[in-house]
């Protein structure tokens, strides 16, 4: 005789284990979603006036002397906050598309995870610290751990192509401006080839990017942060679906190469370093041995292609 609670009813001569336990998901808090995004709109949108101000009188993006007006300028009038907005709109759109590709992914797999989490901030480069989204229930397999990690990265990069284009078109040429002002951006080899193909035979450090140029720069920046192969990143759900447990061997091996690029090239890579090893250096265990296969082997290597075209040793240099 079996226990009541097993499926007998189809056949009786068939064991069939008793389903999972339901537990209903959370509601999606859309008000605080909104709420978020609104406010990373708002900074966003004063970071880029402050930059359409100095675009447009050919003072440097940044500096730290002139710290206040960053925010305070985009408030003397709407028109003068309405400049901000191809930034903070381009910047936002490229975000938007990085998270919805996660999230699409997951609704796709039937993974519950909530819509993106905008974050601002009072950083006067960005107006934001990004966002993300949380995914609520198990993974079930690598393919799917894959497809979910992959599709941020790629979804945010086929949007930030046009508008780095767009923003270069707006570019103009002053020469040694990126000299001046507190901060000096790297050059990305996407931004380099770009700028090759738009100012041919101009030195990059005599190309003035237009805001919008610059949203797509912290694009790429985010992108080749979030492709990092290493812990929680998309890059590290990547390796993990293509090596599995040998993934922390990886983990290891890349936190420490962040601590020699902090040494001998920026340091703030030893803050990343950081922030990997203490919050994301273990990667939740997914429990199934099947392989990728090739597609996504292939998907890995586009993966490695845009990382390459998005990452720079020096970032930021003071």
């Amino acid at each position: 005789m079996y226990p009541q609670d097993h499926n007998l009813t189809a056949a009786p001569w068939r064991f069939e284990p008793p389903l999972p336990p339901y537990y209903p998901q959370p509601r999606q808090r859309l008000w605080l979603h909104l709420l978020l995004l609104l406010a990373t709109v708002f900074t966003t949108t004063l970071v880029g006036a402050h930059m359409q101000y100095n675009f447009k009188h050919n003072l440097p993006f940044f500096d730290v002397a002139r710290f206040w007006p960053v925010f305070s300028l985009g408030l003397q009038s709407p028109s003068v906050f309405a400049t901000g907005l191809p930034f903070s709109l381009t910047l936002l759109t490229i975000l938007m598309a990085h998270e919805l590709g996660h999230y699409l992914a997951c609704a796709y797999y039937g993974i519950d995870a909530t819509l993106p989490f905008f974050l601002p901030s009072p950083v006067p480069v960005t107006g934001t610290f990004g966002a993300f989204i949380r995914i609520r229930s198990p993974i079930p397999g690598k393919r799917i751990l894959f497809d979910i990690g992959i599709a941020g990265p790629l979804a945010g990069f086929i949007f930030l192509l046009p508008a780095l284009g767009v923003g270069l078109a707006f570019s103009k040429v002053l020469p040694g401006i990126n000299m001046q002002g507190s901060y000096l951006l790297g050059v990305p080899a996407l931004q380099l080839l770009a700028e090759r193909l738009i100012f041919p035979g101009v030195l990059p450090v005599d190309i003035y990017l237009h805001p919008v140029a610059r949203a797509a720069w912290i694009g790429m920046f985010a992108t080749a942060l979030n492709l990092l192969p290493a812990g929680q990143l998309d890059g590290g759900h990547v390796v993990y679906a293509l090596f599995g447990k040998s993934q922390k061997w990886v983990t290891y091996a890349f936190i420490a190469t962040l601590v020699a690029m902090g040494h001998f090239y920026w340091t703030g890579w030893y803050v990343w370093a950081v922030m990997i090893f203490v919050f994301a250096r273990k990667h939740p265990p997914v429990y199934d041995t099947t392989a990728v296969g090739m597609l996504r082997i292939k998907l890995a290597l586009v993966a490695l292609c845009v990382f390459i075209l998005c990452f720079s040793l020096v970032p930021i240099n003071e």
